[in-house]
Formats: C-alpha cells, sequence, structure tokens
C-alpha cells in the first residue's frame, strides 16, 4: 500500500471528503489511472470510497449536488449489492471525473476476507493500491490489515489450483487471469496479461513475502524452484469454489443494472470505455440512446462476441450497426 495519485486524483479526493467529511474512512485509487495502462482524457479515476454509513454520506452528496437520486434508494442498494458506483465530477463535464465505488467499511472488511460475498471487491484490492486520503492513524492501520486479509484469501481460492512448482510471478499471473475470468468484462482477451504487466515489481515481491510467510505457517512448502500448496482440494472443496466463482459472476453482472441507476451519465462512460479498451467504434443509434436498456443488449452481445484478442493500440474498428434509426 502506498501513497499514490496525481493532482487531478488529489483535487477529486480533497473534493470528496469536503463534502463527506469524516464519514469518509479512506479513499484508495486502483486502476488505470495508477498502473497507467493507457488511460486517456476521458478515463475516469477508478476510487474505492469507505465510508462509515450510506444515508448520511448519499444526503451530503445530494445535498451538495453531486447526485440527484433519492438517498434512501441509494442506500438501500448499497446494502443489497455493495458497493454502489457513482460518477463524481465536482468541475464539471470538462474537468476530471472519478468512478467512486462507495463502501461502508463493515461491507469492505467483509468483502476481503473469506466471508466474502462475490469476488468484485478481491479482484481489485489483492493488486497494487494507492493511498489517497485516510482520516487518522487508528483507519491507516485498520486498512492495512484489511489489505493484507485481502491478499491472504489468495491461500485459499488460487495457491492450490495453480500447477506446481510455482513462483511467486507464476501465482500472481494466474490468479490476475481467475479474477479477469471470474467477471463478463468489455476488455481484449490480453486484458488481464497486460494488468498484470504493468505492476509486475509489485505483484511478485508482495506475494513472494506472502508466500514466505505461508510456508512457514505450513500452508505451502518449497519444491524444486518454486512452492507447492500442502493442501490438495478434494472433489468437494472443487465444487465449492465451482459455486463460488459462478455466483460471483451472476452477482458481478447483476451490477450492471444497479449501476444504471446509481451513475449517471452512464451510457457515454460505457460507450468510450468500450471503444477505448477493444478499438471498436460504437456509433449508437436514436433508439439505444433514447432507451439503451431496451435496444442495447444487441450491440452488447455483439461486443462482447466480437472482443480482440490484443490490447487496442490506437485504430478503431467499426462494429457493424444494428438495423433501424440513424
Amino acid at each position: 500500500m502506498k501513497q499514490a495519485g496525481g493532482e487531478a486524483a488529489r483535487v477529486l479526493t480533497e473534493s470528496l471528503v469536503a463534502v463527506a467529511g469524516s464519514r469518509v474512512r479512506a479513499v484508495l485509487l486502483y486502476g488505470s489511472h495508477l498502473l497507467g495502462t493507457a488511460p486517456d482524457r476521458y478515463s475516469a479515476h477508478d476510487l474505492v470510497v469507505v465510508v462509515e454509513d450510506y444515508l448520511g454520506t448519499y444526503r451530503e452528496l445530494r445535498r451538495r449536488g453531486f447526485t440527484h437520486r433519492p438517498p434512501r434508494l441509494m442506500a438501500w442498494l448499497a446494502w443489497a449489492l455493495p458497493p454502489n458506483v457513482i460518477a463524481f465530477s465536482p468541475e464539471g463535464v470538462d474537468g476530471p471525473m472519478a468512478k467512486c465505488l462507495i463502501i461502508r467499511a463493515g461491507h469492505f472488511e467483509r468483502e476481503l476476507s473469506s466471508r466474502s460475498r462475490d469476488h468484485f471487491m478481491i479482484s481489485r484490492m489483492i493488486q497494487e493500491v494507492g493511498v489517497l486520503h485516510v482520516r487518522d492513524t487508528a483507519a491507516a492501520r485498520w486498512l492495512d490489515e484489511v489489505l493484507r486479509a485481502g491478499r491472504r484469501t489468495v491461500l485459499d481460492w488460487a495457491v492450490p489450483y495453480v500447477t506446481a512448482p510455482f513462483t511467486a510471478e507464476v501465482l500472481a499471473r494466474e490468479m490476475i487471469a481467475m479474477c479477469y475470468r471470474s467477471e463478463i468484462r468489455p476488455e481484449s482477451g490480453s486484458r488481464a496479461e497486460s494488468t498484470f504487466d504493468a505492476q509486475t515489481s509489485y505483484l511478485v515481491e508482495t506475494y513472494d513475502q506472502l508466500l514466505i510467510d505461508a510456508c512457514g505457517e505450513g500452508l505451502v512448502v518449497r519444491e524444486a524452484h518454486g512452492y507447492r500448496s500442502v493442501r490438495r482440494p478434494g472433489a468437494w472443496v472443487r465444487l465449492r469454489r465451482w459455486a463460488y466463482f459462478t455466483f460471483s459472476k451472476f452477482r458481478v453482472t447483476a451490477r450492471w443494472f444497479k449501476h444504471v441507476l446509481t451513475f449517471e451519465n452512464w451510457l457515454p462512460y460505457v460507450v468510450r470505455k468500450v471503444e477505448r479498451r477493444t478499438g471498436i467504434t460504437v456509433e449508437l443509434t436514436a433508439s439505444e440512446k433514447r432507451m439503451p436498456l431496451i435496444f442495447l443488449w444487441p450491440r452488447v452481445f455483439r461486443v462482447l462476441r466480437n472482443r480482440p484478442s490484443e490490447e487496442a493500440t490506437g485504430g478503431r474498428v467499426a462494429l457493424p450497426r444494428s438495423g433501424g434509426d440513424a
């Protein structure tokens, strides 16, 4: 865990804290702006905002004009399927924007533990993250412990399933690939590999230390030039793991529908992200713009089916338009 973030990320964080005050326990930066994986001027800063309570936070955001949704509805959605995702752009459309994952501290702690309901937070927080804000020293200690616990979950869902003997690099590469397979995503097939490449040093150093500690605890043993898990998962354990990842993919996908409610002006953001990550030009029809929840689905399936195997490097590929409106 490191201090991180450019000027834009710091400005966004200061604005958030000014709005929600002491309700904000911590703000973390992750994703393309931290790792430098091809963000452009339209890329949102990916923030995890850990708060003390949902209702009070959304009341303040609504009062200051940063969300127009009813606070009680937003709080209920957060309790039902945390986290909520909102767009935060204090300088308007021409300024920097944050995609904020707002999550209560208790939910954040649960979702980075063996009690996690799905893999959404684990997939993001076991990677490199930067600290933009912590409320006080107690919050900093708590945050460090929770993130360390999240990384230790790798010993359960990844380590026993990686072909042995494996090194920290092999483990990190495989666990990132597992995380990407646990979600339906619009990125190219090579996105997991490029994500690993962007943070190789951090991942290898972090998970080498995790394996050393696990070896001392008797959870893994050294073998040849690497490690091997002492546990050999039986049929029941493998079935439970399969069920967890299957249910996780369902929950992560269900969040798409929630994001339509919580993430205001979501359609242009999604279009730009698909174009940036796939190289596919998306030209929406009038019907798709007017009623996206009804008419956008055929295009969604075509984008997922036609995803390139490699990351886009600047070119654009036109995706066939669905018939009808211009």
